[in-house]
Protein backbone atom coordinates (compact mmCIF):
# COMPACT_ATOMS: atom_id res chain seq x y z
CA UNK A 1 0.00 0.00 0.00
CA UNK A 2 1.44 3.30 -1.03
CA UNK A 3 1.26 6.19 1.56
CA UNK A 4 -1.22 8.99 1.18
CA UNK A 5 -0.33 12.36 -0.02
CA UNK A 6 0.35 14.91 2.39
CA UNK A 7 -2.49 17.24 2.66
CA UNK A 8 -2.10 21.19 1.65
CA UNK A 9 -0.37 23.20 3.96
CA UNK A 10 1.07 19.67 5.63
CA UNK A 11 4.94 20.42 6.10
CA UNK A 12 4.13 23.94 5.61
CA UNK A 13 5.70 25.30 8.83
CA UNK A 14 8.44 22.77 8.59
CA UNK A 15 9.13 24.16 5.06
CA UNK A 16 9.53 28.04 5.87
CA UNK A 17 11.90 27.42 8.97
CA UNK A 18 14.23 25.64 6.65
CA UNK A 19 14.02 28.51 4.16
CA UNK A 20 14.49 31.00 7.35
CA UNK A 21 17.57 28.73 8.12
CA UNK A 22 18.65 28.06 4.55
CA UNK A 23 18.82 31.86 2.85
CA UNK A 24 20.23 33.41 6.49
CA UNK A 25 23.22 30.37 6.60
CA UNK A 26 23.65 31.80 3.00
CA UNK A 27 23.61 35.61 3.75
CA UNK A 28 26.17 34.90 6.76
CA UNK A 29 28.47 32.84 4.60
CA UNK A 30 28.21 35.67 1.33
CA UNK A 31 29.06 38.36 4.24
CA UNK A 32 32.05 36.42 5.55
CA UNK A 33 33.29 36.33 1.64
CA UNK A 34 32.56 40.45 1.45
CA UNK A 35 34.73 40.99 4.39
CA UNK A 36 37.52 38.27 3.07
CA UNK A 37 37.16 40.33 -0.10
CA UNK A 38 37.69 43.63 1.10
CA UNK A 39 40.47 42.22 3.50
CA UNK A 40 42.32 40.77 0.34
CA UNK A 41 42.85 44.44 -0.72
CA UNK A 42 43.02 46.32 2.68
CA UNK A 43 45.61 44.09 4.25
CA UNK A 44 47.80 44.41 1.80
CA UNK A 45 48.44 48.20 2.55
CA UNK A 46 50.08 49.98 5.73
CA UNK A 47 47.64 52.99 4.81
CA UNK A 48 44.58 51.22 5.27
CA UNK A 49 45.70 49.11 8.54
CA UNK A 50 42.44 51.33 10.55
CA UNK A 51 40.04 50.19 8.05
CA UNK A 52 41.25 46.62 7.51
CA UNK A 53 40.91 46.62 11.65
CA UNK A 54 37.23 47.73 11.29
CA UNK A 55 36.34 44.86 8.55
CA UNK A 56 38.20 41.79 10.45
CA UNK A 57 36.17 42.69 13.78
CA UNK A 58 32.97 42.87 11.09
CA UNK A 59 34.30 39.54 9.92
CA UNK A 60 34.42 38.14 13.50
CA UNK A 61 30.70 38.69 13.87
CA UNK A 62 29.76 37.33 10.64
CA UNK A 63 31.79 34.35 11.55
CA UNK A 64 29.55 33.76 14.96
CA UNK A 65 26.75 34.05 12.84
CA UNK A 66 27.32 31.85 10.19
CA UNK A 67 28.79 28.92 12.96
CA UNK A 68 25.36 29.74 14.51
CA UNK A 69 23.49 28.95 11.33
CA UNK A 70 26.09 25.74 10.91
CA UNK A 71 24.77 24.38 13.95
CA UNK A 72 20.95 25.37 13.26
CA UNK A 73 21.38 23.41 9.52
CA UNK A 74 23.23 20.64 10.86
CA UNK A 75 20.77 20.11 14.48
CA UNK A 76 17.21 20.81 11.98
CA UNK A 77 18.17 18.40 9.27
CA UNK A 78 18.03 22.02 7.02
CA UNK A 79 20.08 21.60 3.04
CA UNK A 80 21.99 24.31 3.20
CA UNK A 81 21.72 26.48 -0.70
CA UNK A 82 23.24 25.23 -3.32
CA UNK A 83 24.24 28.30 -4.45
CA UNK A 84 26.90 28.45 -1.81
CA UNK A 85 30.00 28.11 -4.56
CA UNK A 86 28.19 30.98 -6.36
CA UNK A 87 27.86 33.38 -3.39
CA UNK A 88 31.51 32.50 -2.40
CA UNK A 89 33.10 33.79 -5.61
CA UNK A 90 30.58 37.31 -5.57
CA UNK A 91 31.02 37.66 -2.07
CA UNK A 92 34.26 38.15 -2.78
CA UNK A 93 34.68 39.45 -5.91
CA UNK A 94 31.88 41.84 -4.44
CA UNK A 95 34.04 42.63 -1.46
CA UNK A 96 37.31 43.14 -3.35
CA UNK A 97 36.02 45.27 -6.33
CA UNK A 98 34.59 47.93 -3.37
CA UNK A 99 37.73 47.72 -1.21
CA UNK A 100 39.60 48.38 -5.10
CA UNK A 101 37.41 51.69 -5.38
CA UNK A 102 38.14 52.84 -1.75
CA UNK A 103 37.17 52.40 2.03
CA UNK A 104 34.31 54.45 1.26
CA UNK A 105 32.82 52.31 -1.21
CA UNK A 106 34.13 49.72 0.91
CA UNK A 107 32.09 51.30 3.45
CA UNK A 108 29.01 51.84 1.21
CA UNK A 109 28.98 48.10 0.64
CA UNK A 110 28.58 47.23 4.09
CA UNK A 111 25.85 49.86 4.89
CA UNK A 112 23.73 48.46 1.58
CA UNK A 113 24.55 44.92 2.59
CA UNK A 114 23.43 45.59 6.20
CA UNK A 115 20.56 47.70 5.52
CA UNK A 116 19.21 44.75 3.62
CA UNK A 117 19.45 41.94 5.55
CA UNK A 118 18.27 44.19 8.49
CA UNK A 119 14.96 44.73 6.80
CA UNK A 120 15.36 40.84 6.19
CA UNK A 121 15.79 40.05 9.62
CA UNK A 122 12.91 42.15 10.89
CA UNK A 123 10.48 40.55 8.47
CA UNK A 124 11.49 37.14 9.68
CA UNK A 125 11.66 38.28 13.46
CA UNK A 126 7.82 38.94 13.24
CA UNK A 127 6.67 36.16 10.91
CA UNK A 128 8.87 33.94 13.80
CA UNK A 129 6.27 35.28 16.16
CA UNK A 130 4.99 32.53 18.11
CA UNK A 131 6.56 29.95 15.61
CA UNK A 132 9.67 29.36 16.80
CA UNK A 133 11.40 30.70 19.91
CA UNK A 134 14.95 29.72 19.39
CA UNK A 135 15.40 30.96 15.74
CA UNK A 136 13.20 34.42 16.82
CA UNK A 137 15.96 34.67 19.38
CA UNK A 138 19.08 33.89 17.16
CA UNK A 139 17.37 36.35 14.47
CA UNK A 140 16.73 39.04 16.53
CA UNK A 141 20.79 38.98 18.15
CA UNK A 142 21.78 39.00 14.85
CA UNK A 143 19.41 41.84 13.71
CA UNK A 144 20.91 44.10 16.31
CA UNK A 145 24.24 42.95 15.41
CA UNK A 146 23.95 44.25 12.01
CA UNK A 147 22.65 47.32 12.71
CA UNK A 148 25.75 48.42 14.49
CA UNK A 149 28.02 46.97 11.34
CA UNK A 150 25.64 49.39 8.95
CA UNK A 151 25.75 52.28 11.89
CA UNK A 152 29.78 50.92 11.81
CA UNK A 153 29.97 51.85 7.91
CA UNK A 154 27.85 55.25 8.08
CA UNK A 155 30.25 56.88 10.63
CA UNK A 156 33.39 55.71 8.14
CA UNK A 157 31.83 57.79 5.27
CA UNK A 158 29.92 55.15 3.68
CA UNK A 159 27.92 57.71 2.08
CA UNK A 160 30.51 60.02 1.06
CA UNK A 161 31.49 57.00 -1.50
CA UNK A 162 31.44 57.92 -5.38
CA UNK A 163 28.43 57.24 -7.01
CA UNK A 164 27.22 56.27 -3.48
CA UNK A 165 23.41 56.31 -4.46
CA UNK A 166 24.32 53.86 -7.67
CA UNK A 167 26.58 51.82 -5.75
CA UNK A 168 24.05 50.83 -2.79
CA UNK A 169 21.05 50.71 -5.32
CA UNK A 170 23.22 48.05 -7.39
CA UNK A 171 24.41 45.92 -4.01
CA UNK A 172 20.79 46.21 -2.19
CA UNK A 173 18.96 44.52 -5.46
CA UNK A 174 21.91 41.63 -5.30
CA UNK A 175 21.43 41.17 -1.78
CA UNK A 176 17.50 40.90 -2.53
CA UNK A 177 17.79 38.72 -5.64
CA UNK A 178 20.35 36.35 -3.47
CA UNK A 179 17.88 36.19 -0.53
CA UNK A 180 15.08 34.77 -2.38
CA UNK A 181 17.14 32.55 -4.74
CA UNK A 182 18.83 31.28 -1.59
CA UNK A 183 15.77 30.36 0.02
CA UNK A 184 14.85 28.20 -2.51
CA UNK A 185 18.08 26.49 -4.19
Amino acid sequence: MRPSPPMPGEGARERRLAEMIRVDHAGEYGAVQIYRGQQAVFGRSESKSHTARIIADMEAGEQEHLRTFDRLIAERGVRPTLMAPVWRVAGFGLGAVTALMGEKAAHACTEAVEDVIEEHYAQQSAALQGLDTELKDVVDRFRQEELAHRETAIEQGARDALAYPLLSAVIKLGCRAAIRISEKI
